[in-house]
């Protein structure tokens, strides 16, 4: 028997007051697959759209299931020798009738773990799609998590927003609903600037007409597409370039409902303000995007309206008489700024974390980095600054000033530019470039798509903050834990990994650590090194056993691990793996009582066997160039079929004490070359 799934149009649209739009966006991708994941769970799957403006989501669907699927539903009950005795029910068995709602007539049986079981298969109950919504609707509401949420009257739930109206139609006719005391009506809202009454909404064409007449552009998608048309148009009519700044780009979509991109101009005379303090007053506080002309930042600016007003002058005049208080007001603090110079001194006044002292403590156990840091590259820093003493001062200057800015003005206002104002500070107290730079790139790399420092005196900059950060942090206990980060350590044992392996620098773990630890509280070293190598095990698309073989040998310079890490998953690939792994355990195993530290010497003239003649050999002609990780690997793998006829042919435990010990030192050998990459007994293929 075929059952025909009827089904029906559906809009459901929830009302707000205007969403804050960093919080939206935060759970926006979430949001869909919320309510179809929800959906789903009640037996009402549908395809279907979601539109969202800061006052409303929207989801509408074409074929809405008007009733829940089918479901057939199965019990297992006790076994028979447990539910019947004397041919009449028992507890166990009567229980079993109750809870699938049956007479002992309906009953069957099955057979499971080789018993024979009461069971019972029935349909679940189908609801209409119409009782089920307002559970639906609530629970999707409640499922999403924008973070910090808010009350309103006397209501006990609370939303991102307060919830001003539900529209919810299915076949056309409304569906009554009371969540967040607001009961659903067949009516939307459309654009303020148009009106602040209610609109009858009849169906689903007829909400899409009444929101495009009345300046509501539903689809996100369009919104955008139009902000990115008018802006190329503002390109060409005034011969700049516009800045697209994806982020900011999300968040004017997610607040507009019928954006209008225009264009304005501020006075020139502003441009004498460093470039990222003017990007970062228009972004940050207006959201403004940049312009450029001949690749150099413009006196412009194109801000996107929300306003249907046709004459767009009054807004740009608003528009930039509060950007140009803005500016005055930053210019006054990048020249008052500049007057006072760094003042490192004050850095005594700001605390870094309590119990790590000030930012001055901060900055003077850097520049105790930098200084250990700089001896182990030195080879690769002279390569960069042959001059020793110019080296010094140029590494010393850098990590002494590094954090001056956060006590300019400048800084306290736009707390984003740290670092950056460093630079064009330093720039324009004539220090040496080098150190402008490392001021500016000492918090690189800070996300994943991040540039890296650009040079390797900023690179040992940046290292020193975020070995800093981690020694500091974990030696009074503020070590991550589940989801909770709140230092951003695991990005910056992520950015200490990235910058080792982007410089190729040498880098013992456990020995910087240990290097480092006087500089802090007493804690368990071992506690971070294992934090910093389960980053690397993160970042790095290897098998886990093989990281596990590598610092099984005791290797813990990250550039190390990584080549070898590299080598042993090139060389393992076209391998049988079963036959390998059988190969790594007789190796491992027969090598336990040896000690491998010790000659290993073979009397030539005990390898009486033509395999291990053979086996000693091929060992022999094996390349085992130190720094070539992937030739030795390959080398000592192609052994693999000889090992096979060793194993299968000699007797390694002889009766003959010399012959014993001749094939264990000829296998601890072999076993000892791969130990020199990985203990090949903790590779898991």
């Amino acid at each position: 028997m075929t059952t025909t799934l009827h089904t029906s149009p559906f809009l459901l649209e929830i009302g707000t007051e205007e969403l804050p739009a960093l919080p939206f966006l935060a759970e926006l991708p979430n949001i869909k697959n919320k309510f179809q994941k929800i959906l789903e769970s009640h037996r009402l799957p549908c395809k279907f759209d979601f539109f969202y403006t800061p006052r409303r989501l929207s989801f509408i669907a074409l074929e809405f299931p008007q009733i829940q699927n089918a479901q057939t539903l199965e019990f297992f009950g006790p076994p028979l020798n447990i539910a019947y005795k004397d041919n009449q029910p028992t507890p166990a068995a009567l229980g079993f009738f109750k809870k699938c709602g049956i007479s002992q007539e309906e009953v069957t049986t099955t057979t499971k773990d080789g018993k024979e079981i009461l069971y019972c298969q029935k349909l679940a109950p189908q609801a209409p799609a119409v009782e089920l919504l307002e559970e639906i609707i609530k629970e999707f509401l409640e499922s999403l998590n924008f973070g910090k949420t808010m009350r309103w009257g006397s209501l006990k739930d609370s939303f991102i927003r307060p919830i001003s109206w539900i529209l919810c139609l299915l076949d056309s006719k409304r569906v009554p609903l009371k969540l967040y005391g607001i009961e659903s009506q067949a009516q939307t809202f459309v654009h303020r600037n148009v009106s602040f009454e209610p609109f009858e909404v009849k169906n689903i064409p007829n909400y899409f007409d009444i929101l495009s007449n009345n300046g509501v552009i539903l689809d996100q998608n369009k919104r955008r597409d139009k902000i990115l048309t008018e802006i190329k148009q503002i390109e060409k009519t005034q011969g700049i370039q516009v800045e697209i700044d994806s982020e900011l780009l999300d968040e004017i979509v997610s607040i507009t409902e019928y954006p209008t991109a225009l264009f304005g101009e501020f006075s020139e005379h502003f441009l004498e303000l460093p470039a990222p303090c003017i990007i970062t007053s228009m972004k940050v506080n207006q959201r403004y995007f940049a312009t450029y002309k001949d690749k150099n930042l413009y006196c412009g600016f194109v801000l996107v309206s929300n306003s249907l007003a046709k004459d767009s002058s009054a807004i740009i005049e608003g528009n930039l008489k509060v950007l140009r208080a803005r500016l005055e007001d930053a210019l006054f603090f990048y020249h008052n700024d500049l007057k006072t110079g760094f003042q490192r001194e004050r850095l005594k006044e700001v605390t870094f974390v309590e119990g790590l002292g000030s930012m001055w403590d901060k900055t003077n156990r850097e520049c105790q980095i930098v200084q250990i840091l700089s001896q182990r590259f030195q080879s690769e820093l002279t390569a960069l600054e042959p001059n020793p003493s110019l080296l010094s001062e140029i590494l010393n200057q850098a990590a002494t000033l590094s954090k001056a800015d956060l006590m300019s003005e400048m800084v306290y206002e736009f707390t984003e530019l740290q670092g950056i104002m460093g630079y064009y500070y330093a720039k324009a107290l004539r220090y040496d470039e080098r150190v402008a730079l490392a001021i500016q790139e000492q918090y690189l790399p800070n996300s994943e798509e991040s540039a890296m420092p650009s040079n390797l005196i900023s690179a040992v900059i940046a290292l020193a903050y975020k070995l800093d950060n981690l020694m500091g942090l974990f030696s009074i206990g503020k070590i991550p834990s589940g989801s909770r980060d709140p230092f951003a350590l695991r990005r910056a044992a992520n950015g200490v990994i990235k910058i080792i392996l982007h410089f190729n620098l040498p880098f013992n773990l456990k020995e910087i650590l240990e290097n480092l630890a006087p500089f802090y509280q007493p804690f368990t070293l071992q506690t971070l090194e294992n934090f910093i190598l389960e980053r690397l095990d993160s970042m790095l698309d290897f098998n886990t056993s093989l990281l596990r073989s590598v610092l099984a040998t005791g290797e813990r310079d990250l550039v190390q691990i990584f080549q070898k890490l590299t080598a042993l998953d090139s060389a393992l690939k076209n391998q049988d793996k079963n036959l390998l792994s059988q190969t790594f355990k007789r190796l491992a195993n027969i090598t336990k009582e040896v000690d491998l530290n010790s000659a290993l010497d073979i009397k030539e003239d005990k390898l009486i066997a033509t395999e291990e003649t053979e086996l000693y050999q091929a060992f022999n002609a094996c390349a085992l160039d130190k720094n070539d990780y992937t030739t030795r690997l390959n080398s000592l793998l192609a052994l693999n079929p000889i090992l096979d006829r060793f194993f299968d042919k000699v007797l390694v435990n002889a009766p003959d004490e010399d012959f014993k010990n001749n094939r264990k030192h000829l296998i601890a050998r072999i076993y000892k070359a791969f130990l020199e990459i990985a203990d090949i007994k903790e590779i898991s293929l």
